[in-house]
Order: C-alpha cells, then sequence, then structure tokens
C-alpha cells in the first residue's frame, strides 16, 4: 500500500460508488483510496468523509467484483461498505 498517495487523473469514465461506514476524518478516506486504487482495474478512488461516500473509477474494459472493493475497504481499517443506493 502507498499510504496517501493520490493519483491525479480526470475524473471520467466507468465508475462504482460505495457507501462506506466507520470513518472519522479525512485520513480514513485517504487509507480507503489508498487500498481501492491496489485492485486491478481500478483507476482512481476518491473518498468522501462527510457524504459517507467512494467513487471509484474503473480502467475502460476492466470489470471488476465489487465484493473486491468492498474488501479493500475492510482492509484499510475498521470499516464497512455497501454499494450505494
Amino acid at each position: 500500500m502507498a499510504l496517501f498517495r493520490r493519483k491525479q487523473e480526470t475524473e471520467t469514465g466507468p465508475a462504482v460508488v460505495l457507501t462506506v461506514e466507520g470513518m472519522h476524518c479525512s485520513s480514513c478516506g485517504l487509507l480507503i483510496d489508498d487500498e481501492l486504487e491496489e485492485v486491478p482495474g481500478v483507476r482512481s478512488a476518491r473518498t468522501d468523509v462527510r457524504s459517507r461516500r467512494s467513487t471509484i473509477r474503473l480502467e475502460e474494459g476492466a470489470t471488476v467484483d465489487t465484493d473486491a472493493l468492498v474488501a479493500a475497504v475492510q482492509r484499510a481499517g475498521d470499516y464497512k461498505a455497501r454499494p450505494a443506493d
């Protein structure tokens, strides 16, 4: 895990949005982003602590299992994630 590494990319392309519970500060969001960006097929992740949402941008043509994204959030700490409504 590259702690607090932020990819600077244009926010376009296919995306998955997760609702994340258990975050307390912006560092929580950065930890989650770093774990999500390690999942193959993920181009970038941006987690907003206030809205409790993580937007995951995928590589063009990539198919990423939602369970793999939820598992990545859980690896970041004591967080719970699910697909956003």
